[in-house]
């Protein structure tokens, strides 16, 4: 396959058996076949419409905040977005491309006097991995702040999306059902006073710090919160925190975090997870279902 690859694009840089822990929160995740950083939706679509045509596997990957990427990595072809990252302001509306960070966007918009999205101050993901999950944090959706969405099938067609197409839901967007690449997202916000919003992205980022491990690496918010219950109580009520499997720990801190407390694998991620799915059934009759988005294969 690489040498099929070096062929097609010959002006990329094309890298082979990268470990994709360089890459992931979580500092986890075993080596990629191949793997390649499109800088731009041209050459994403030319990469995708390459792997369709030589029925080669292809996964995309946004920055990784909310992503495990197992032991034994990722067949065929992988892309990771962060180069498409550019973030444009048009009256009240932002434009980012997918590989942008959130936080880099709620910046952008803070500099531009917009207000309607500083709940996603602090949120470390991409764009892309933002539309596809509706990130949300401290009472504030995505799905509450994106007028549409620009996306690339695995068939090599660009769309647009409305904000009803996109069917957001919690945790949730038709991204998901489909299979579809986020290229950009479109952010309809207000005017506002840039000493409120910077304020609130103050308070919000100081809440954030707080109350969460920022000084370990993890993945986010592990679980996605059950219907009527909060995970990290569960999580607490049960004993949890502070239990450990090799280098992954439920934080101590919050208890709806695994942290990387040093040398964790993504295997002792995953064990952690099970054990702590299978302790809250037990003892609450709560089952957890994941949020972090779990890919790649065992060792």
């Amino acid at each position: 396959m690489r040498t099929s690859i070096d062929e097609a694009f010959p002006e990329m840089r094309i890298l082979s058996d990268e470990p994709l822990s360089k890459y992931t929160n979580t500092k986890t995740g075993g080596p990629a076949d191949v793997l390649v950083f499109p800088e731009s939706v041209t050459e994403t679509k030319r990469l995708v419409l390459w792997a369709k045509e030589t029925q080669t596997p292809l996964t995309v990957i946004g920055n990784a905040s909310n992503l495990i990427v197992r032991d034994g990595g990722i067949r065929g072809l992988t892309l990771i977005l962060t180069k498409l990252n550019h973030v444009t302001v048009d009256n009240n509306e932002v434009l980012a491309e997918a590989g942008a960070a959130l936080i880099q966007t709620t910046e952008v918009a803070y500099e531009n006097g917009l207000t309607g999205i500083e709940f996603a101050a602090g949120i470390p993901g991409s764009i892309g991995g933002a539309v596809f999950m509706n990130a949300g944090a401290y009472g504030g959706e995505i799905s509450e702040v994106v007028s549409e969405a620009e996306v690339l099938t695995r068939d090599g067609e660009i769309k647009r999306l409305t904000n009803r197409e996109l069917d957001f839901g919690y945790r949730h967007s038709s991204v998901q059902d489909y299979d579809d690449i986020v290229l950009s997202a479109t952010f309809k916000l207000r005017s506002g006073d840039k000493t409120k919003i910077r304020s609130r992205m103050d308070e919000l980022n100081f809440l954030r710090a707080s109350k969460q491990p920022l000084e370990y690496p993890s993945c986010g918010s592990v679980f996605k919160r059950p219907t009527g219950y909060f995970t990290g109580k569960l999580i607490h009520e049960a004993g949890l925190q502070g239990f450990t499997i090799g280098g992954a720990q439920v934080s101590k801190k919050h208890a709806g975090f695994i942290i990387n407390v040093g040398g964790a694998t993504a295997t002792d991620y995953l064990d952690v997870i099970h054990y702590v799915q299978e302790k809250v059934n037990e003892q609450f009759g709560v089952p957890l279902e994941t949020e972090v988005r779990i890919i790649g294969e065992e060792k």
